[in-house]
């Protein structure tokens, strides 16, 4: 058996509500909110990277996992906003953390789904018998250009998995993958802030991948959504996961728990990872968890856990998704917002 035997997430405590960044641009924010099924998002201060985030989401995953730094043989650090195009956030990550030097670290991109392309590294690195331990994260904090739509949505979050083959909190029934080349969303070489392809990015990218991913993994496995006590989706927005989950047969309880966009936005490469870390707060010993991300570009990871009886004696060793979400949060006005993102919003 292998599976997750640690994890841990680290949220920004600053906020930005929908209907601050509208009242900037003049754009209708009850129609945003209702669109999107989103009302605010974390913004990473200015202090707060991709590698910053990533380095507190692992040392709570380790509180949890037990273990010592120095066992882990690989650490893996997808996102969209590395602090350097020539540098690894990995070494970064493996450095603070205690883990160096005898790991194999890299840094993984592939939008939105290079913390789940973390995940699926590792689940099998561990599998084969190469490494004992290896730590997968998904942290970004996620760039949208100023009065568009992502402008409302882009977060910042990080999510950290620390995948091994004993004292398991969830095991690993089976993975998944679906992947064609589909360019719904993209940033060009030396660009500051992506582009999208507008309602293309619904049905031909978002639907078909995650439709598609969750269709192959459960024919995989012969199961059906009713077998399932929870389930994550990326989640670009409020929207698109509760759609796509209702769709393919899954009823509102088993998503509402991981939806974490209406409150936080979307954290990328963070996004589906942190929904499964919001679901384990919660998750009872024998509950089967399905999540599946999503990249643009255009890919899905697919993955099926079933939680154990040592999650419940872990769970509060670290701060929960929630707790993190509520508590000592800090709301700021355009003016901060700006100040906090002047190298997105005005490059040096």
């Amino acid at each position: 058996m292998v599976g997750i035997v640690g994890y841990g997430t680290q949220i920004p405590r600053y906020r930005i509500k929908v209907e601050e960044i509208a009242k900037v641009w003049g754009a209708d924010a009850p129609a945003y909110k209702k669109g999107l099924n989103l009302n605010e998002k974390s913004v990473p201060a200015p202090d707060e990277d991709c590698a910053t985030l990533a380095v507190n989401a692992s040392h709570n995953a380790l509180k949890r996992a037990g273990i010592q730094p120095k066992e882990i043989g690989a650490v893996y650090v997808g996102s969209e906003s590395h602090p350097y195009a020539v540098k690894p956030t990995g070494t970064i990550v493996s450095e603070a953390i205690g883990a160096c030097p005898y790991v194999h670290t890299a840094d993984l991109e592939f939008a939105c789904k290079a913390g789940s392309e973390g995940m699926f590294i590792a689940l099998h690195l561990v599998k084969s018998g190469v490494v004992k331990y290896a730590l997968a994260i998904g942290s970004d904090t996620s760039q949208g250009a100023p009065g568009d739509a992502l402008e409302y949505s882009a977060a910042a979050g990080a999510a950290a998995y620390i995948m091994g083959a004993d004292n398991l909190i969830a095991e690993l029934f089976d993975t998944h993958c679906y992947m064609t080349d589909t360019p719904d969303f993209w940033r060009r070489e030396h660009a500051y802030y992506p582009e999208h392809g507008g309602r293309f990015t619904g049905a031909p990218a978002y639907e078909k991948h995650v439709g598609g991913a969750t269709k192959a993994i459960l024919d995989k496995v012969n199961m059906k959504p009713s077998d399932f006590d929870y389930i994550i989706l990326h989640q670009p927005n409020g929207k698109f996961p509760a759609v796509q989950a209702k769709k393919m047969g899954f009823k509102e309880e088993q998503w509402i728990p991981g939806l974490l966009t209406p409150r936080m936005g979307n954290t990328y490469s963070g996004s589906s990872p942190l929904g499964l870390a919001a679901t384990l707060d919660i998750a009872k010993p024998g509950d089967m968890i399905l999540m599946v991300s999503y990249g643009s570009g255009a890919g899905s990871d697919a993955f099926i856990f079933k939680a154990t009886d040592r999650l419940l004696s872990v769970r509060n060793l670290a701060p929960l998704v929630y707790k993190q979400l509520d508590e000592h949060k800090k709301y700021i006005e355009y003016g901060m917002y700006a100040k906090f993102r002047r190298k997105i919003l005005k490059p040096e």
